[in-house]
């Protein structure tokens, strides 16, 4: 399966595992919680997905990589206990707590929270000496004599053997014990996951040319060389930084990131061409309403890939603006349920400062759990830190005025929210109005082809443009998607008629 449906996959198991009876049991009792086991080729998402159940379904996440572990570091070190058998005094081993077992402890101490997963990479490269004790660890949930607290799920994750010299296979006795998921590769999957992180454009639009780049792991005379999705999305963030900075990655940056010489230098060619058509196309402008005829005269002409590149660039473009749009309307939401918590604090009588203290507060402290918890992913925590900035801008603004009544505070914060949600009307508005530039210029340079109905695709299934269109319209985005409804009906209706005649033929 893809990594969207192993994902889903871990959601459900943590749903079914965590359900609890009309006493508080579990339904299915902490033995009969069969560990999960990913198998799948290296760097196509399995740790990103185990943050990403942990922080949707709201539990702890601990995650190690099994093979920076020793038996003494796994396990615990070994220590002498003097216990009473038979009315003799008998000297026993026992063992200090597993380090592993010890974070999920310490997690749970620091967060509060109860339930989570465990997840332990690279299960099947463990050290000789520790084997034994993972094996054990998989089925009975213990290390040493120390027990994995109940409402816990373990994942584990492992490379095939074709790419890791290293691995060893599991028996059947621990095969019979844990659940067993094959993941593979799937960049539409991926793509989707990589718009709404904001991969680079040109990475997406190159691997929509060139789908077979995406993930490749090849044995050459030279040795392994490979590119994998870990690979494209730690180039996308080097690239997006670089240009913040007005630096260029080379061929040669662009081949540590994917190791195989021949799509390196494929993609650094690409990169090269993207710019230049950023230049020659000049999308600023076009997003602005001021193309030149001569620049929708050199699209009509250009080649389909050249023009899917063009598309790419529009589209990256509008994805940027529309995801600005789209986090200011989520700190708008969360600090008017904040402020609505302050109004009913100083409707009771409480002093102004020491209640947006007190937000902040709360605010930072969830920050520290959900960071600690291994839950928190970059965009939530981008929500967090700027909704912590407002209210202390807040704070600062009232104390700098003066003291003055909880009446005239309130009036002071609504006024200064104001600007927030101003401030959302406004980048949706402009990102609406490139949105609509954006179609007037495809109109005028494709016509009706093909190029614009992969454009209005790629609105349909980007989580930022989708959410733009949703919130702020677009009227020539439906006018295309009716009509492309309409041809879909057409063509279905059509190829019925002809089922139809060829049934009466016979």
């Amino acid at each position: 399966m893809n990594i969207k449906q192993a994902k889903q996959e871990i959601a459900d198991t943590l749903k079914a595992y965590l359900a609890k009876d009309s006493l508080g049991n579990y339904r299915i009792p902490p033995i009969r919680q069969r560990p999960i086991l990913l198998m799948g080729p290296p760097g196509i998402g399995k740790t990103q997905i185990m943050e990403q159940a942990a922080a949707e379904n709201g539990v702890g996440l601990v995650a190690y990589t099994i093979t920076h572990h020793t038996r003494q570091s796994a396990v615990g070190l070994p220590f002498i206990e003097h216990r009473c058998y038979g009315g003799e005094d008998t000297a026993v081993t026992e063992y200090t707590m597993s380090e592993i077992l010890a974070s999920v402890y310490r997690l749970m101490e620091r967060t509060g929270l109860k339930e989570g997963i465990l997840f332990l990479d690279e299960i099947n490269c463990v050290s000789e000496t520790l084997a034994p004790m993972m094996l054990q660890f998989l089925q009975c949930k213990t290390f040493g004599n120390q027990r994995l607290p109940d409402g816990w799920l373990i994942a584990a994750a492992g490379n095939p053997p074709e790419y890791n010299k290293s691995v060893r296979d599991f028996d059947v006795v621990t095969l019979d014990r844990v659940r067993r998921i094959d993941v593979t590769e799937d960049f539409g999957v991926w793509k989707e996951y990589a718009v709404r992180r904001g991969v680079h454009g040109a990475i997406i639009s190159y691997l929509d040319i060139k789908k077979d780049c995406f993930y490749r792991i090849e044995t050459t005379v030279d040795g392994l060389q490979f590119v994998t999705a870990r690979g494209w999305e730690d180039l996308s963030e080097l690239l997006t930084v670089y240009e913040s900075l007005g630096m260029r990655a080379g061929r040669g940056v662009i081949g540590q990131y994917l190791q195989l010489p021949r799509i390196a230098k494929d993609f650094a060619n690409y990169l090269e061409l993207y710019y230049k058509y950023q230049r020659t196309y000049h999308v600023d402008d076009i997003l602005t309403g001021k193309w030149q005829s001569v620049t929708a005269s050199e699209l009509r002409a250009a080649p389909f890939d050249e023009a899917l590149s063009v598309l790419g660039l529009l589209f990256a473009r509008l994805s940027a603006e529309a995801r600005k749009a789209r986090k200011q309307d989520a700190l708008t939401t969360a600090l008017h349920n904040e402020l609505l918590t302050l109004r009913e604090a100083l409707d009771q009588g409480a002093e102004p400062l020491s209640e947006l203290t007190k937000l902040a507060v709360r605010r930072r402290e969830q920050l520290r759990t959900e960071q600690e918890s291994g839950r928190l992913d970059l965009e939530q925590r981008e929500l967090l830190q700027r909704e912590i900035q407002v209210l202390e801008a807040y704070y600062s603004r009232l104390q700098d005025g003066g003291v003055i009544s909880p009446a005239d505070a309130m009036e002071h914060i609504r006024a200064w929210f104001g600007t927030e949600t101003s401030k959302r009307d406004e980048l949706g508005g402009q990102a609406k109005t490139a949105l609509d530039h954006a179609f007037r210029f495809l109109e005028e340079s494709l016509g009706q082809g093909q190029e614009l109905v992969i454009f209005v695709t790629e609105l349909t299934a980007g989580y930022d443009t989708s959410w733009l269109i949703e919130n702020f319209g677009c009227d020539a985005y439906f006018r295309h998607n009716r009509e492309l409804l309409f041809d879909d009906t057409q063509h279905r209706i059509r190829e019925e008629i002809i089922a139809a005649k060829a049934e009466t033929n016979l």
